[in-house]
């Protein structure tokens, strides 16, 4: 896992590191700077022109000490500075020293012309650090609006110019396409108000310490596949099917049975030992003939579901893809919600049913997962004026249901009830189709029965989920995915996972 720091604790990681390492601020910014030159010399080739905007600080520090590195290994460069009446930090003035005379310097003012950077065929942002808090105004802001008007590959140091790493930003930020981030990410990088500011991020390693990072709480986490591998239990020898559990699947209706299937299949192949699955009459041949593996409770009602006698031997329920919102459904579904007293999962229209019925909500047995795309959560917990205050939202909302709330999309959003947040670090737009949302329903239930705890299902399958998807993207692109593309490679995902 890695953690996510606000801007202060960003700040004091860096002090701790100079005060204890122990390590000059001017050598830590130089090693900063050498990840930095390590990572774009990887990538770009030294035909490429390359133009470096400085502001006064630390970041334009980092942005001189770049632009030295990079003359070294023979790149053409050239620095713009701006100075903008603000004061100029002790590495900043150093690492100027160091490439005055070796590098062509040109500062930026109110009045430059927007179209100064014609020449460049890469543009490195150095303007502003991860402290900023107030929207950029004045010189700054022509350099930035220069910066977004080029047609260069924008490239930012640490975090684009302008975003504000905490909060909602205001006013102009550079549009980078890539970002290289020291050390850890920013939250900044994960909600979708900024995908167009951030493009791209990387994470470099800058030697910060990592026994102030290992101290230091936070509220929200990365994930990776290292601490995913952890949650893993590996099978032993003499294990049989009802080890693994007895899953129940509550899904699909007349014209909806294709989410139980994809549901189901996922189910199974997240290694429980069985799977039952309700479904209404019409439904039972579908599943049969299409999901052999399952066995088949069958409702009185021959279109939806209306009810189901025992729900207690189950090991973990999954509840709601392709299940209709009949008013025989939603008192069906309530029956379920009290008659189970064990974590559930609750997905797609068991989420409708909520949303219209909120009295049922203190009904959830904790524990439970749900896991909505925007718009649901939305109409389960209202809205919200921007992505920030949807993830407070979030916090909120799963300690008030106590329930672990995923929110899908990129870096799916997985909200624990003691605030606890985490972003998933796999996936990608190709599972932006109809029926992924059943796949993770299904792999989330087969995983629940298993005996995994709530929190450990939540992350490892909503991570197993993306790098499916991950898979199959890398065989068939994104454009033409479907959701049994990331059934499929839901093996394949446990292999990969198994070997890092």
């Amino acid at each position: 896992m890695l953690k996510i720091l606000s801007s202060t604790q960003v700040r004091n990681l860096d002090q701790f590191t100079i005060d204890h390492e122990p390590i000059a601020p001017i050598d830590l910014m130089e090693r900063a700077c050498q990840s930095f030159t390590d990572w774009f010399a990887a990538r770009f080739s030294q035909d490429k022109k390359i133009g470096i905007v400085c502001g006064p600080g630390n970041n334009g520090g980092d942005g001189l000490g770049i632009a030295r590195m990079l003359l070294q290994l023979g790149y053409p460069i050239k620095v713009w500075i701006v100075k903008g009446g603000l004061k100029e930090s002790d590495s900043f003035k150093k690492n100027l020293e160091k490439i005055r005379g070796k590098a062509d310097l040109f500062e930026i003012t109110k009045s430059s012309d927007k179209g100064l950077f014609s020449e460049c065929d890469i543009l490195i942002d150095a303007l502003f650090g991860s402290g900023l808090s107030r929207a950029v105004d004045g010189t700054f802001l022509q350099a930035i609006t220069c910066v977004n008007q080029s047609g260069a590959i924008r490239i930012s140091v640490d975090i684009p110019s302008g975003l504000f790493m905490d909060s909602h930003t205001e006013g102009a930020t550079v549009q980078a396409q890539h970002t290289v981030s020291f050390q850890l990410p920013k939250l900044a990088f994960f909600l979708p108000e900024n995908q167009d500011k951030v493009g791209q991020w990387h994470l470099v390693d800058i030697g910060l310490s990592e026994a102030f990072i290992d101290s230091i709480e936070t509220q929200n986490t990365f994930v990776t596949a290292r601490s995913i591998k952890k949650i893993v239990r590996p099978r032993k020898t003499f294990s049989h099917k009802g080890v693994f559990g007895h899953a129940l699947l509550i899904a699909g209706s007349f014209g909806q049975m294709g989410a139980c299937v994809l549901a189901a299949k996922a189910a199974l192949r997240s290694g429980v030992g069985l799977l039952t699955v309700h479904v209404p009459n019409s439904g039972n041949f579908i599943v049969q003939t299409s999901v052999p593996e399952a066995m088949t409770s069958v409702d009185v009602n021959d279109n939806y579901f209306s009810g189901i006698k025992e729900v207690l031997n189950y090991s973990a329920i999954g509840i709601g893809p392709g299940l209709g919102i009949e008013s025989s459904t939603v008192n069906a579904f309530a029956k379920t919600l009290e008659d189970f007293k064990k974590p559930m999962i609750i997905d797609a229209d068991g989420l409708n049913i909520l949303s219209a019925n909120p009295a049922l909500l203190k009904l959830i047995p904790e524990r439970s997962i749900l896991t909505p795309h925007p718009k649901e959560f939305e109409r389960l917990a209202g809205g919200w004026k921007d992505d920030f205050e949807r993830l407070e939202l979030l916090r909120a909302f799963a300690h008030r249901t106590k329930s672990i709330i995923v929110l899908k999309g990129a870096f799916s959003s997985i909200a624990f009830p003691d605030g606890q947040v985490y972003f998933n670090s796999t996936g990608n737009p190709g599972m932006a189709t109809g029926g992924s949302g059943d796949v993770l329903t299904g792999i989330l239930t087969g995983l629940l029965a298993q005996g995994y705890s709530s929190q450990e299902t939540a992350l490892l399958g909503v991570y197993l989920h993306g790098l499916a998807g991950d898979l199959a993207s890398v065989e068939l692109g994104v454009n033409s995915m479907i959701a049994s593309d990331i059934v499929h490679k839901i093996p394949h995902a446990f292999i990969k996972l198994n070997r890092v």
